[in-house]
């Protein structure tokens, strides 16, 4: 028999302190994730390795991710659901330790690996730990707390590893992270209760969904989405190095108008989503690969970067939100399933996408990586077209 929520008898003040510890790791998750993008120049010029080959640094945590996320649910149904999330958040300190000191981009990429294993596991397991840890009726309330962590280190992680890099260097970035997971370690350790392990999806039942014929188009539309977002997204800073020519403290302030945008975006999605939702699936993507195309246009305009840059976040932002969504429709009858499905699509996307990108930059030009990723957003708009063939037979 299966652990309900209500079987975990905790205090109100410990259940809530233990969502306020996953939502930190969230934030500290997305902050080691994406800090190589604000920092991309200077561990190129560290480890001897181009720009495209750093944008993988990115990719390889994609990978492995993408890996994780399959197998976890099943693994971790053997073991303690606290004790595998703690394990989870030491290998992400470890991966940070390991990054600060990496000798050399070999180093480097075994480090990025380590933390795709902590960034697929934990997403895996997310939903399900929050659903077990507070009543049924606060499962959305927390679940908002959680991601409000996704939120704040998307909006900051960049632009302030972006300003600490140019003082303290980009390893001193990397080591000042390390105590603060640290801290939620500990926070992880006084706050989680026991979480008995409970039966899991097999990973057949979860490829299993691709047979359905709106999954599969669904999960194409995420893949090339993503993908597209990414190829953009990873290779931001040579960009606005090389076309707009800004320096440390404009690359900062821009890169906190694209985070900062994202909270709006987030908001505007979920208040329009009710009605929206397929339209929305459709014009995101076409109007995020508008905007990056006129962002290439304009870009040796700083005013005319920094607005698009703007739109670009808030675009970008709703992105998420809109697939979730989708989730919760398009396959209600195994969320669990589709859950691990859709972290694992996107896991590879980004992986995919920021390969894609840095291969056009490495082999043409920082222009054919935004035109890249422009078309790939196109294709994705195409691939959803009216929302009919993502629909389930209940939606």
């Amino acid at each position: 028999m299966t652990t309900s929520t209500t079987e975990l008898i905790i205090s109100g003040r410990q259940t809530w302190s233990a969502v306020g510890a996953m939502a930190m790791c969230v934030a500290m998750l997305i902050a080691s994730e994406f800090m190589p993008v604000s920092l991309l120049t200077p561990i190129a010029d560290d480890l001897n390795a181009t720009e495209g080959m750093a944008g993988q640094a990115i990719s390889i945590s994609g990978l492995f991710a993408v890996g994780t996320s399959l197998i976890i649910p099943t693994v971790a149904s053997h073991f303690d659901r606290r004790s595998v999330l703690m394990a989870l958040t030491g290998l992400m300190l470890a991966s940070l330790l390991l990054i600060a000191e990496a000798p050399n981009f070999a180093v480097l990429m075994v480090a990025r690996a380590l933390l795709g294993f902590t960034i697929g596991g934990f997403w895996a397991l997310a939903t399900a730990t929050i659903m077990r840890l507070v009543p049924r009726d606060d499962v959305p309330k927390a679940l908002g707390l959680m991601y409000m962590g996704n939120a704040v280190a998307t909006a900051f992680a960049a632009p302030i590893g972006s300003y600490l890099g140019g003082i303290i260097g980009w390893r001193g970035v990397f080591w000042a992270l390390a105590p603060i997971v640290v801290l939620n370690l500990i926070w992880q350790w006084v706050s989680l209760p026991p979480i008995p392990p409970q039966a899991a999806n097999s990973l057949g039942k979860v490829l299993g969904l691709l047979k359905r014929r709106n999954v599969a188009f669904a999960m194409l539309g995420v893949m090339l989405t993503f993908a597209g977002a990414f190829a953009t997204f990873t290779y931001l800073r040579p960009f606005l190095e090389t076309y707009t020519q800004v320096t440390v403290p404009q690359l900062s302030l821009l890169l906190l108008g694209l985070g900062v945008a994202g909270f709006a975006g987030t908001y505007g999605a979920s208040a329009l989503l009710g009605r929206h939702l397929y339209p929305m699936l459709k014009w995101l993507p076409m109007a995020l690969s508008i905007v990056t195309i006129i962002m290439l246009i304009t870009g040796h305009e700083l005013w005319m970067v920094g607005l698009t840059m703007i739109v670009w976040g808030a675009i970008n932002s709703a992105i998420p939100v809109a697939w979730s969504t989708w989730l919760s429709q398009g396959i209600r009858d195994d969320p669990e399933s589709g859950g691990g499905l859709i972290v694992a699509a996107i896991q590879l996307s980004i992986m995919l996408g920021a390969a894609f990108g840095g291969l056009l930059l490495d082999h043409m030009s920082i222009a054919a990586t935004l035109i890249g990723g422009a078309i790939l957003l196109m294709l994705a708009s195409f691939t959803v077209g009216d929302g009919q063939r993502l629909k389930g037979q209940r939606s």
